[in-house]
């Protein structure tokens, strides 16, 4: 199994030898570093560390257990394939994808804060006539009317915070690679803002 941990950086488009254009984004793919091994009843995964954390707000617990590795920001762990093989130390940056390679890609979602029902779960509102004044945007009935006896059932959709949220989108192709700036050109959209942590498997 491949991975890595990258930064999302922007969405941008690139043309192929026959003028079609793929949207793409564009992830700064590592460099990480393995800093653990491990065995979860059987099944052998590495700890990597990505990022530069500023020294001053180092634990001594994270210093005690990257040794002399580095300043990690960030930690992950991964789950091996069969028979794959890491040592401690080991640096992977985005020259481990191929081009064509089918990746999966997790990452936290933009915060939207407190959104109405609209947006958040797209109703469609009120009518815009015939006679309504302040309702275009209410979520309408939420109960009563012997529905579930009364009460408002679990699960109704309102309004609430939006946004926030792990995300995981799969099926994404690798059309692009820039090993110099360890730039990864992914095929379609990814979860969350510029800046964004993301974790990229194939």
């Amino acid at each position: 199994m491949k991975f890595i941990l990258g930064k999302k950086k922007e969405m941008s488009q690139i043309f192929t030898e026959e003028g079609l254009a793929i949207p793409v984004t564009i992830i700064e793919a590592g460099p990480v570093t393995v800093i653990e091994l491990k065995d979860h009843n059987g099944k052998k995964a590495v700890q990597v560390g990505y990022g530069v954390k500023k020294e001053k707000r180092v634990t001594k617990a994270e210093r005690g257990r990257t040794k002399d590795m580095g300043n990690f920001a960030h930690f992950k762990e991964f789950v091996l394939g069969e028979g794959q093989t890491f040592e401690v130390g080991t640096v992977l940056d985005a020259g481990v994808f191929a081009l064509g390679d089918v990746v999966t890609v997790s990452a936290t979602s933009k915060g939207k804060g407190f959104q109405g029902v609209v947006k958040r779960h797209g109703f469609a509102g009120g009518p815009r006539t015939h006679g309504q004044k302040h309702s275009e945007r209410e979520p309408g009935s939420i109960g009563g009317g012997g529905r579930a006896g009364g009460r408002v059932a679990k699960g109704m959709r309102m309004a609430g915070r939006m946004g926030g949220d792990r995300i995981t989108v799969k099926s994404l192709k690798v059309v692009h690679i820039d090993a110099d700036k360890k730039l990864l050109y992914v095929k379609g959209a990814i979860p969350g803002r510029r800046g964004t942590v993301v974790e990229i498997k194939g």
